[in-house]
C-alpha cells in the first residue's frame, strides 16, 4: 500500500511539474501589464524580444530597480517579481518566442 501511494505521489508531482509553461508564468505574473503584441501598461513581448537577449530579459525581471538605468530608462515601474530559476527561464523563452511577430 505504501509503495502504491509513493508511486502515485511521484506521478502526481511529475505531471504537475510539467504543466508549468512560459504561458502560465505570463498569465500569472505578467498579463496585467504586458501583452504579447500590443502595447499595454508595459511594452509588448514582441518589442522586448526585438531589443533584448535572454540574459537581459532575465536580469531585468529579476531586479528591475537595479537594471533600469543600464537599459537606458529614466525610471522603472516594473514590479519586483520573485520568480524561481525555472520560472525565469520559462518566461524569458516565452517572451523571446514573440521575436519578429507583429
Amino acid at each position: 500500500m505504501k509503495k502504491v501511494f509513493l508511486i502515485w505521489l511521484f506521478l502526481f508531482v511529475s505531471l504537475n511539474a510539467d504543466t508549468l509553461s512560459g504561458k502560465k508564468v505570463f498569465e500569472t505574473y505578467c498579463w496585467g501589464c504586458h501583452h504579447q503584441t500590443a502595447m499595454a501598461f508595459g511594452p509588448p513581448f514582441n518589442e522586448i524580444a526585438a531589443k533584448r537577449t535572454k540574459a537581459e530579459i532575465e536580469a531585468y525581471i529579476a531586479s528591475p530597480k537595479s537594471m533600469y538605468k543600464a537599459f537606458g530608462y529614466k525610471r522603472t515601474v516594473m514590479t519586483q517579481l520573485h520568480l524561481n530559476a525555472k520560472e525565469l527561464d520559462l518566461i524569458s523563452d516565452y517572451i523571446l518566442s514573440y521575436k519578429g511577430k507583429k
